[in-house]
């Protein structure tokens, strides 16, 4: 009985081994659905960006003294010419101060008469020996410090003038008033802004370039520049200037295009798009999630659809991989391979798949 009872009991255990190996070759042997994409070159890189029209010179003008501002002649859109009074601050302290300066010429000079009429009589009484040679000397003496004097008090009266003149504050250059900063009443110190002049006959289109383009132009970089209200109006220009750094809120850098013989339709402030060809240059794009981080190294798993199976494949990448992003491959991935985008972490070379999903870049 015991001896059944055993052989049941082997024969059961067989049985469950066997559907268990059966159950896992299945598992094992079961394909990986997986999201691909076939690679392909892009011929050119094009930018295309909105930005507006700015001068290219733009003066903010400031009074050289402190007062109070008692007149501002222009407002923002106003035409200038040079040597225009674009505003004024009380000038009742500065004359006052020309006045006390002309006094004191004055008083110098009165002093110098004086100091020569002693100078030449001590000089008449020494020829005729009746006088002495330290009076001589003393009268010699006052006689330069008399011109001295009369000569700062001559320099105080030109710098009380000049300064004045500082009451007024004069327009640069022909151009266009784009900003005021100051009110009739107001206090102002020396230096603070009052008016903002521009020279509409040369500007720029500035616009925010992204980190990674803005890396791949150069100044003189060849622009076509056209008005959003009507694109049809148009003109060319060269990147004249970019900025050293990147917004830190936006990650942009500043750029300003150089405009060749704008139309007067380009007004500024006017809104523009800018387009150019940053890079001829072949080309692979793909998501940044197609890359597999792997013992320091980048790799992509490549299908093979003839054996329906994954080969995975060392690549280069041009550009720093940022999630959700996409990065351009330098080596490894020639145009027409299917290319595995999603869940790379998971799959194992060889390993059997089933293109469920193909999507379009």
């Amino acid at each position: 009985m015991k001896y059944s009872i055993s052989i049941i009991a082997l024969l059961l255990a067989a049985t469950t081994l066997s559907g268990c190996q059966k159950q896992d070759e299945n598992t094992a042997e079961a394909p990986r659905p997986v999201l691909s994409v076939v690679a392909a070159e892009t011929p050119a890189d094009t930018l295309r960006l909105p930005g507006t029209i700015q001068p290219k010179f733009e003066t903010q003008l400031g009074f050289r003294v402190l007062g109070r501002l008692i007149a501002r002649n222009v407002s923002v859109g106003d035409v200038v010419k040079k040597g225009d009074v674009v505003a004024a601050i009380d000038p009742l302290s500065l004359e006052l101060a020309v006045r006390s300066s002309q006094s004191d010429l004055s008083n110098a000079q009165a002093g110098l008469r004086n100091a020569q009429s002693t100078q030449q009589r001590q000089l008449l009484l020494a020829e005729s020996r009746s006088g002495t040679a330290a009076a001589l000397e003393q009268a010699q003496q006052g006689l330069k410090t008399a011109i001295a004097s009369v000569a700062k008090a001559q320099a105080n009266l030109d710098k009380a003038n000049e300064q004045l003149g500082y009451a007024q504050l004069h327009a640069e250059f022909d151009g266009v008033v784009t900003a005021t900063s100051a009110e009739v009443g107001q206090i102002v110190s020396a230096g603070q802004v009052v008016v903002t002049i521009a020279r509409p006959d040369e500007r720029d289109a500035v616009v925010d370039v992204p980190q990674a383009a803005a890396g791949k132009l150069q100044a003189g970089a060849p622009f076509e520049v056209s008005l959003q209200l009507d694109p049809s109006i148009r003109t060319s220009g060269t990147v004249r200037e970019i900025a050293p750094a990147a917004d830190a809120a936006t990650r942009t850098r500043r750029t300003k295009i150089a405009l060749a013989d704008p139309p007067e339709a380009f007004r500024l402030g006017s809104v523009v798009t800018v387009s150019a060809t940053i890079s001829a240059k072949p080309r692979i794009v793909l998501p940044a999630s197609a890359i597999l981080f792997r013992d320091g190294a980048t790799s992509v798993w490549i299908v093979d659809a003839a054996a329906r199976k994954v080969i995975i494949r060392p690549v280069s990448v041009a550009d720093p991989v940022v999630p959700g992003g996409v990065v351009t491959i330098a080596d490894g991935v020639h145009p027409g391979d299917r290319v595995v985008v999603a869940g790379v972490n998971k799959l194992k070379d060889g390993q059997a798949i089933k293109i469920d999903q193909e999507i379009n870049q």
